[in-house]
């Protein structure tokens, strides 16, 4: 079982707190449908005391556990602060060294919107990269000269250290964790479950201070760009594995132990993850879309799809577009 907990203070913003925490209990409520565990996540709340905390909103939250009585945690949460996050900075500093003991004991701690704040405060984010709310990116950068502010990213990794810049970030963010938690179909399960038609990837909106932070094989990352640069040209596993020097056996063993993904698995995960932007973002039909993804089959890519997303591709299409706001259209009332 994963456990996780988000920190409350009156100033968090709810959204950040409640959104990551259906997202996890959606994940967790799949996998244990699917027989992984009777309980796969535990999301607590946790608060100062075990008293009720009204939030600057009006929104009423009772914690589940005491702050200073957390355990190690898999996952911890910073929310977002609603406004000048000096005043919780400020009131934090007596609790800021529970931060560095979790991540010390190997917590992934994820804060949201100026929640970043906390962690440069208690000295986590030295010379990483972090962003922040948009609006404090001057006030970030002037108080924390240390920290790598990265103001083009909307999420930034370090290890396991991320923040997420909105609260729609913390969404992608919170895909990702399942993913790495629950695998690839759990992950896309919920994703179509929690509006696909505005997720970014996470490898499309995060800033990761490696090339690939999950692995450090040099060779298989070059194989992942390689596969990522040659999507649309026919792949053969074995002359890839010949062209890095491996043995077909040993490239599919160390690509499997890097990635934790067979290499034909991750480049069908590619070219679905490319097959989904080109449907949510051009008018080209299914079959094109299968060609320029390198799939001449129709069919093969539709079961594909369907296999990867729950839905076949023009459904896929028609939800993600459904959502869309499109100021073309609008104009024309």
């Amino acid at each position: 079982m994963h456990d996780a907990a988000a920190l409350l203070y009156p100033q968090a913003l709810a959204t950040s707190i409640t959104l990551p925490m259906e997202i996890m209990h959606a994940a967790s409520q799949m996998a244990s449908v699917s027989g992984r565990s009777a309980a796969a996540v535990r999301f607590r709340l946790a608060g100062p005391d075990m008293k009720r905390m009204k939030l600057g909103s009006g929104v009423v939250l009772k914690p589940d556990i005491v702050r200073d009585d957390l355990p190690p945690l898999d996952l911890l949460l910073l929310p977002a602060i609603w406004r000048n996050p000096m005043p919780v900075v400020a009131t934090a500093r007596a609790w800021l060294p529970l931060l560095r003991e979790q991540a010390a004991l190997g917590a992934t701690i994820c804060s949201v919107g100026t929640g970043s704040f906390l962690l440069a405060e208690a000295g986590l984010l030295n010379d990483r990269p972090a962003t922040t709310h948009w609006n404090y990116f001057r006030q970030f950068s002037k108080r924390y000269p240390a920290v790598e502010l990265k103001t083009h990213h909307l999420i930034t990794q370090s290890g396991s250290i991320y923040c997420a810049g909105s609260v729609n970030s913390i969404a992608d963010l919170m895909l990702h964790i399942v993913e790495e938690w629950f695998g690839n179909r759990v992950s896309r399960a919920i994703e179509s479950q929690f509006s696909p038609e505005i997720r970014r990837s996470f490898q499309a909106a995060a800033y990761q201070n490696e090339a690939d932070s999950s692995h450090r094989d040099e060779v298989i990352a070059q194989a992942q760009q390689w596969l990522q640069a040659n999507l649309a040209s026919p792949v053969s596993m074995q002359a890839l594995a010949r062209q890095l020097q491996l043995s077909p056996r040993s490239f599919s063993r160390r690509f499997r132990q890097a990635t934790g993904m067979a290499p034909l698995a991750y480049l069908q995960s590619l070219r679905i993850g490319s097959a989904r932007d080109l449907l949510r973002h051009s008018n080209l039909s299914v079959g094109d879309i299968a060609w320029q993804v390198g799939l001449q089959d129709v069919s093969y890519f539709s079961q594909l799809f369907r296999r990867h997303c729950g839905m076949s591709p023009l459904r896929y299409r028609e939800a993600a577009r459904g959502k869309l706001f499109d100021p073309s259209v609008s104009g024309q009332r």
